[in-house]
């Protein structure tokens, strides 16, 4: 049996319905994770999303900042909405996929980005996202509630050198530093987790999911970076037959900053 699972840092889900319409029409992934919904609970779509064959949905939301959503056209079983580093923050989901003869444990994650210096003495939201980084040090590849298990989101990290546009000119910027990436090596590896989308697209290739609003041309200058990520275990590496970053969402009307990235598996 198919399954396809997408990840989107949507940055509003209110602001970009619209375009979240228009993917799931595109697109039609079995499962959807949201991060950046910046939406309460109670003002979530709903509606409009179960409209387009989503009934299952799972929330972690709150106004104005960060948030996650799952949605999905196959059932859901909640599992957890864990709160990391006592902050009061929605920024994780973790449900239970019918994948068909296999039960997939799916997190969905929205790692603090971490301000502008990247130094924890001076900067609490840096030292914020190394705290969060050390919990998920406990969300492991292999849980005895699932078959297999599937992490994706917006980790704000882009761990290798062709993850980023230069890696020379990134290395003190938050999201590229060697405490960064290496902790989330670390934790990646030591957890038993695989890189999917570096198992389906080479690691010598360049690789992008956001591109800042800044820049005058985004596709001119093409400085991007691979902040959104796609792991399972590695009983999930044969099952895995595609991985699509669609990097012309980012030219979208409104766009987010980021582009959805959507891992395609076979069960059969």
């Amino acid at each position: 049996m198919p399954l396809s699972i997408a990840t989107w840092n949507i940055n509003s889900v209110r602001l970009r319905l619209p375009l979240v319409e228009s993917f799931l029409d595109d697109y039609a992934p079995d499962v959807l994770c949201l991060q950046e919904t910046k939406c309460p609970d109670d003002k979530f779509p709903f509606d409009a999303l179960r409209k387009k064959g989503y009934e299952a949905i799972e929330v972690n939301g709150q106004k104005g900042y960060h948030g996650v959503a799952t949605l999905s056209r196959r059932p859901l079983q909640l599992v957890e909405k864990r709160e990391y580093c006592a902050k009061g923050d929605c920024r994780h989901l973790s449900v239970i996929v019918d994948g068909g003869n296999k039960r997939i444990l799916l997190h969905n994650f929205y790692v603090p980005a971490g301000g502008d210096e990247p130094d924890p003495d001076i900067n609490p939201k840096f030292r914020h996202k190394l705290d969060f980084l050390e919990e998920m040090q406990g969300v492991h590849a292999e849980d005895d509630r699932a078959d297999a298990a599937v992490l994706v989101g917006d980790l704000n990290i882009a761990p290798l050198e062709t993850d980023v546009w230069s890696h020379k000119q990134l290395l003190k910027v938050v999201s590229h530093t060697p405490v960064e990436t290496e902790t989330l090596e670390k934790l990646r590896v030591g957890n038993g987790w695989a890189d999917l989308m570096r198992t389906a697209i080479p690691p010598e290739d360049k690789l992008y999911t956001w591109w800042s609003y800044r820049a005058r041309d985004w596709n001119a200058s093409d400085r991007g970076r691979r902040l959104d990520h796609i792991w399972g275990s590695p009983s999930l590496v044969p099952h895995l037959t595609g991985m699509d970053v669609l990097r012309h969402a980012r030219g979208w009307e409104r766009p987010s900053d980021h582009v959805p990235v959507i891992a395609r598996f076979d069960f059969s």
